[in-house]
């Protein structure tokens, strides 16, 4: 018996030993594939393209940094993976195989989409809110914020005037 209480501990710390062992080879297996994935998923995120020139490049890049992704709410169309951000790509750089213009293109972008499409909307009846809104609503804060400032100059007002016309008490009267 004796030993056989003594082979027990042993085996027991050289399981433990092995497993730590297993788990973090597992966790560095899973580490490894999730950065081989991820790389693969970037690498298919850049989508390089026939450019003639690098003028032609540097228009490309230009023209899809002013527009905004229909999908996506905040992306410009050059940051933007999804699949319409793709398409949209395509076909700028097909228009612009074509020999069409900057303003061309963002018309027939504009006709498809709306303005949306435009980072920079033109000020015209449709997009005044989108302009003018933002400084209503700040305009609005602070005529708030005025009349609350007023309200409490106002009560602060008419307690100092209560409490003048009062005799005072400092609480002597016991």
């Amino acid at each position: 018996m004796r030993a056989f209480r003594g082979s027990a501990p042993c085996a027991r710390m050289g399981l433990a030993a092995i497993v730590p062992r297993a788990q973090g080879a597992l966790l560095q297996t899973f580490l490894v594939a999730f950065l081989l994935l991820a790389s693969v998923l970037h690498a298919q995120a850049i989508e390089p393209m026939p450019f003639t020139s690098h003028a032609q490049e540097l228009r490309f890049q230009q023209l899809t940094a002013q527009l905004r992704c229909p999908m996506c709410q905040n992306e410009t169309l050059a940051d933007s993976n999804a699949p319409i951000a793709r398409d949209l790509r395509n076909q700028i750089f097909q228009q612009m195989q074509q020999g069409k213009s900057d303003e061309e293109i963002k018309q027939y972008l504009v006709a498809r989409y709306s303005d949306y499409v435009l980072y920079d909307p033109p000020l015209k009846a449709g997009t005044v809110l989108l302009w003018f809104g933002p400084l209503l609503i700040l305009l609005g804060g602070a005529g708030v914020v005025l009349m609350a400032i007023r309200k409490r100059s106002r009560t602060a007002t008419a307690a100092e005037n209560l409490s003048d016309s009062e005799p005072a008490e400092h609480g002597d009267d016991w």
